[in-house]
C-alpha cells in the first residue's frame, strides 16, 4: 500500500499543474489527478502535467462526472458519440501523464425514487467504456458514490458479473453518506479494489484530514488488507477542511504509520 493526496484536495487553491508542484515539494508519494474542465482533457495539458509531477506517482485520473459520463450510457446516438469522443481524448491524455486507472461515477441517481439499474444493460455499456479506456492502457474503476451508479452495496458485484474487467474504488466518505456500513462495500468489492479515497470526520460530522477525527483507520486498513487491497490510499478532502499544506503531509505520515503497523 502507498499513501497519497488527490489534487482535488487543493481545488480552488491551486490549478492542477501547480497542485502537482505543491505535492511534489511536500514529498507526497502518489496522487490522483482530478481534471475538472474540458480544456484540461487535452494532450497539450497532459504534457504540462507530466512536466510538473516531479517524483509524484500518478495513480489515477478523475474527471468531472456530470460533464459527459451519464451520456456514455445514453440512447441518443449523437450525445453518446460526443461523450465517447470526450472519453477517448481524456484517456489518451491520462496515458501521457501516467495515470493507469480512471475513477468513474457513471450515471447520476439524483431522483429520490430512482430504482436499481438494469445490470445486463449497464454491464454492456461498461464493457464498451472499459474497452475505450483499455485502448489507452487505462483501467476502468467504479467508485461508490451515494448519488451515482454505485450507490449501495451489491451493485458492484452485479455489474462485474457483466463486465469482468471492472475494478472498484472505495470511498469512505461516500460510504458514510450512503448510510450503509463501509464494511459492506469492502465485501462487495473484495478482490477488485483498485484504490481508495480517504477522509476523516469529527464528532459533529465535519470532514477533516485522516487522524484529525474519530474514524478508526487501523480497523479500516485491516479490513482492506483482508479484502485483498494493496494499492494507493489517496486522501481526498475539500480545500477548507485543512489549513497549511504541511497538514497534508502529516496526514500521509499518519496513514503510512498505520500501513506499516498492519503489514
Amino acid at each position: 500500500m502507498i499513501s497519497g493526496v488527490s489534487t482535488a484536495s487543493l481545488f480552488l487553491r491551486e490549478y492542477n499543474e501547480d497542485a502537482l508542484t505543491v505535492l511534489d515539494g511536500l514529498g507526497i508519494k502518489c496522487t490522483e489527478v482530478f481534471l475538472t474542465t474540458l480544456s484540461e482533457y487535452t494532450q497539450e495539458f497532459a504534457r504540462l502535467l507530466a512536466s510538473r509531477k516531479g517524483a509524484v506517482q500518478v495513480n489515477s485520473v478523475h474527471l468531472l462526472n456530470t460533464q459527459f459520463e451519464p451520456q456514455l450510457f445514453g440512447a441518443h446516438p449523437r450525445a453518446k458519440a460526443d461523450a465517447f469522443k470526450i472519453l477517448d481524448g481524456a484517456m489518451a491524455s491520462a496515458h501521457v501523464f501516467g495515470a493507469e486507472r480512471y475513477t468513474f461515477h457513471g450515471i447520476t441517481r439524483l431522483k429520490k425514487n430512482s430504482s436499481l439499474p438494469d445490470f445486463g444493460k449497464m454491464g454492456a455499456s461498461l464493457r464498451e467504456i472499459s474497452g475505450c479506456c483499455a485502448a489507452h492502457g487505462v483501467k476502468l474503476c467504479l467508485e461508490n458514490v451515494h448519488w451515482a451508479l454505485y450507490n449501495e452495496p451489491g451493485i458492484f458485484r452485479a455489474l462485474k458479473a457483466h463486465c469482468p474487467d471492472l475494478l472498484g474504488v472505495f470511498d469512505v466518505k461516500q460510504a458514510r453518506l450512503s448510510c450503509y456500513p463501509y464494511q459492506m462495500y469492502l465485501k462487495d468489492m473484495e478482490g477488485s479494489i483498485s484504490h481508495v479515497h480517504l477522509s476523516d470526520v469529527t464528532e459533529r460530522g465535519k470532514i477533516c484530514l485522516p487522524g484529525k477525527g474519530i474514524f478508526d483507520f487501523e480497523e479500516c486498513f485491516r479490513r482492506l488488507k483482508d479484502a485483498g487491497f494493496d494499492g494507493a490510499a489517496i486522501i481526498e478532502v475539500y480545500a477548507n477542511d485543512y489549513g497549511d499544506y504541511r497538514e497534508l503531509k502529516a496526514a500521509c505520515d499518519y496513514i503510512d504509520e498505520i500501513i506499516y503497523k498492519i503489514s
